[in-house]
């Protein structure tokens, strides 16, 4: 029996183990759901309006499901879709099933943990996915969203691993990051390996027959089950680039799965990795597109997100509105908040105040996945010898930049350790508040019209807290 403190577990030392503290510790509503799906796909009687409320009783997932059904990639008719009920009618049962599962999975394991291992698997299965749905030769609704999901749940096992942080995850990390061989280094830490979970989640949560067959350790019965493998490992391979003796033999396998030339499979596959890449961004996972092939600017970086200048206009015009009336320290922070976060491409934000002896800055608030541990453990004592210090000694809008010794901190792994924006806010010639703002496990430096955008928001929130001032 696994024993389970409510943080992490003790050490796991078998496959059997391992599925069980993951079905039923740790993603338990994600078993749940993927089998009430499944159930209802297979059943003869199942209706729209069944389906449909098993979205409808998530916020996230009916917002994922409706963004989806107006993309390209599903909705070729480009009809504007509104409702869950529609878009099963107007786009089939198949492809909003497909919708609700990607997006559970995406959403389920992303809120968990932001490791780098995770974000790599997320990039490669949704890669998979894509290609296998557009590589399927069928023009059978079902078949095309058989492989979609079964090229996105063939390595379930590794993915939900990589989502919980537990000793064993970092102990792994330590193994791969030391240049030990996958598979063994998988035997040593988990004493079993990421296929082997996967094949136990597979059953106890009962994904079904197709899913049982891609997964298998024998040949796969079928042509689909056959694409799905080939394009998980090309999806893999392609992180190398497009050449290679790996990347021929696994091309002309795919060739026989769908009768084409290899030349044309690689041609075909590359155009389909830039419709990955928007897929991903669809199901809200902007930040693996960079892991994609040929979405990467040089080997290793990934490049900082564009400023959205429609939406910082519209949120800079609702800051001088708001300034305009009666200014509100707050609303201005919290609309400041959700500029940097939305129109500049931040993917956490904060806002320190001064405590009542001005020598502590404290969290006022915070923005986007996280940054829940920041509101109680977030500090910045100025003129300390903190891990955070050096934050609060910046003196006008300007990219931190982390030294090789930046000190860690235990409640995240991102924090102080990555580039980031800072911006100070300023009372009677003190620092009385800090801006913060990274992208976690992304490691780009944010660009100068990033910068820029960052301290046009940051003025407002300057401008607020001086009219203010001035008043009392």
């Amino acid at each position: 029996m696994i024993e389970h403190d409510g943080t992490t577990p003790e050490r796991l030392t078998s496959t059997r183990a391992w599925v069980t503290y993951l079905s039923k510790v740790e993603l338990p509503v994600l078993a749940n759901t993927l089998r009430r799906i499944d159930e209802l796909t297979e059943s003869q009687n199942s209706t729209v309006n069944e389906l449909a409320n098993v979205i409808l009783n998530d916020a996230q997932l009916t917002s994922q499901v409706l963004r989806l059904s107006n993309t390209v990639f599903y909705n070729q008719t480009r009809t504007q879709v509104s409702t869950v009920s529609r878009a099963i009618t107007l786009i089939g049962f198949d492809a909003v099933k497909s919708m609700a599962i990607s997006s559970l999975v995406v959403d389920s394991l992303l809120k968990r943990t932001d490791r780098p291992h995770l974000l790599r698997c997320l990039a490669r299965a949704i890669h998979a996915a894509v290609q296998a749905r557009l590589l399927m030769p069928s023009r059978n609704d079902n078949a095309l969203e058989e492989v979609f999901i079964g090229a996105l749940l063939m390595n379930i096992g590794e993915l939900a691993f990589w989502s919980c942080e537990t000793p064993q995850a970092s102990e792994l990390e330590q193994h791969l990051r030391a240049g030990e061989a996958p598979t063994e280094a998988q035997k040593t830490v988990l004493h079993t390996t990421f296929p082997e979970i996967t094949r136990g989640l597979v059953e106890a949560w009962s994904l079904g027959p197709f899913i049982r067959d891609v997964v298998s350790a024998g040949q796969p019965t079928s042509m689909a089950s056959s694409l799905v493998r080939h394009t998980v490992e090309m999806a893999r391979l392609s992180e190398d680039g497009w050449q290679g003796k790996d990347m021929d033999r696994v091309l002309e396998q795919l060739a026989k799965d769908i009768g084409e030339a290899p030349a044309t499979v690689r041609d075909r596959a590359k155009i389909n990795a830039a419709e990955a890449a928007k897929v991903a961004v669809s199901l809200g996972l902007p930040q693996v597109t960079a892991l994609m092939p040929g979405q990467q600017e040089s080997p290793g970086q990934e490049s900082a997100p564009q400023v959205d200048p429609n939406l910082q206009l519209q949120i800079l015009r609702d800051l001088t509105l708001s300034l305009s009336e009666k200014p509100d320290i707050n609303e201005i922070c919290q609309l400041v908040i959700e500029g940097i976060h939305r129109a500049v491409g931040m993917q956490r934000v904060a806002l320190l105040m001064a405590d009542r002896s001005g020598q502590l800055l404290l969290p006022r608030k915070v923005g986007g996945k996280g940054t829940e541990a920041w509101r109680e453990r977030f500090h910045i004592s100025r003129g300390g010898a903190g891990p955070l210090d050096s934050l609060a000694e910046h003196s006008h809008c300007e990219v931190f930049q982390p030294t090789a010794q930046a000190a860690n901190v235990d409640y995240d792994r991102w924090l102080g350790r990555v580039p980031a924006l800072v911006g100070p806010l300023r009372a009677g010639g003190r620092v009385v508040g800090l801006f913060y703002a990274d992208n976690a496990a992304s490691p780009y430096t944010p660009s100068s019209e990033q910068l820029a955008a960052f301290e046009h928001f940051v003025q407002n929130a300057q401008l607020c807290l001086t009219l203010l001032s001035a008043r009392h």
